[in-house]
């Protein structure tokens, strides 16, 4: 008797949690719907929210009503709603890696940037952008294709690296070739940009970041690469939470850590890599999304994945909208707004979390 109402009780409050993190996720995806409005709405140009509605209606149906201004098309539909897209996706992409990381490395200051993956995949961009006037094949490859080519052979060379040093890939020699790896890319980086006098400003620009310009194909291309990647991440969330204690007890209670690790790298680097293509160095978004989503979720990787994704795409498509309207007709890049907002919020989220320990 006793048993069969212990039984019943686990199976109440699991329900009950579940219901609680359903209602979130849907309060959330509410919030990220209407923050993905306001953002195609405002702008230098006043277009309000019902002619927005109607011209994207009118994109699917293939007619346009006739008193909405020709000007106002091109605006929404060229411009603003691929770019809010794009940096919804990439914020996404951005956060999701980092709270990959974190679990993976069990390291709270990882994000997808840790094992160097975002240093040669700049390092690629760099080259083609410094050199796509003076190479054919440079110039046919171009800054997307040269970064995500970089990306996968930063992380190709880092884990072969660090299979030589340590067979087991641990977590330590991982992080000491991806940090040493990022200075030596870093260092290559600087040395281009020196030279490249020509393309000087347009390499600065770049690595600040910016969604500026972004295309539906690029849009397709995110979307695809994010949803599969995100899927087999997500599927890994309770390995994500063996890893959480640590790499022998995950292996103790059946985790093949090795074959895990690997697949999380792989799909990380991916996600950085076809983001860094697209929207430059954009820092910040995947270190301090996840310890925000903490708050909401706890340490779960079941549930700190998928709302890590939905708080990273808000957060980088409002830090977008400030950029390209806090000082119209200037564009500020997006790496300075990311940067500056996510230090200050970093430091809060210490500062919390010191003061909850010392409480405790």
């Amino acid at each position: 008797m006793q048993q069969k109402n212990y039984i019943s009780s686990f199976t109440e409050n699991k329900m009950k949690i579940k219901a609680v993190f359903l209602t979130r996720f849907f309060f959330i995806s509410m919030c990220l719907i209407l923050i993905m409005n306001i953002c195609v709405v405002y702008g230098s140009v006043d277009i309000n929210l019902w002619d927005t509605g109607r011209i994207v209606f009118g994109a699917i149906t293939g007619k346009f009503p006739s008193d909405i201004p020709e000007r106002f098309i091109p605006i929404v539909l060229g411009v603003r709603l691929p770019r809010v897209l794009m940096s919804g996706l990439v914020g996404a992409s951005l956060s999701i890696s980092g709270a990959a990381m974190q679990g993976l490395l069990k390291n709270p200051l990882a994000d997808g940037t840790t094992i160097g993956v975002s240093s040669g995949a700049s390092l690629g961009a760099v080259i083609a952008i410094a050199f796509s006037a003076k190479s054919t094949l440079v110039s046919g490859l171009g800054t997307f294709l040269m970064s995500i080519l970089f990306s996968f052979a930063s992380i190709c060379l880092i884990l072969f690296l660090a299979k030589i040093i340590d067979f087991t890939l641990s977590t330590n020699t991982v992080i000491l070739i991806g940090v040493i790896y990022s200075m030596f890319a870093s260092s290559i980086t600087s040395l281009i940009t020196t030279l490249a006098d020509k393309e000087i400003k347009n390499i600065v620009f770049w690595s600040m970041g910016s969604i500026a310009g972004s295309t539906y194909e690029e849009v397709v291309l995110m979307t695809v690469i994010l949803i599969i990647c995100s899927f087999v991440l997500m599927r890994n969330g309770v390995e994500l939470n063996a890893f959480a204690i640590g790499e022998e007890n995950a292996m103790h209670v059946g985790v093949d850590v090795r074959r895990v690790k690997l697949r999380i790298m792989a799909l990380v680097s991916i996600l950085i890599g076809v983001s860094v293509s697209i929207s430059g160095t954009i820092g910040f978004v995947g270190l301090v999304i996840p310890h925000i989503t903490r708050i909401f979720t706890g340490p779960n990787h079941k549930k700190l994945l998928p709302i890590s994704m939905a708080i990273g795409a808000g957060f980088l498509m409002l830090a977008d909208m400030f950029c390209r309207t806090m000082f119209s007709p200037i564009e500020l890049p997006i790496g300075i707004i990311t940067s500056f907002i996510g230090s200050i919020l970093f430091v809060f989220i210490m500062i919390r979390k010191n003061s909850n320990k010392f409480r405790g």
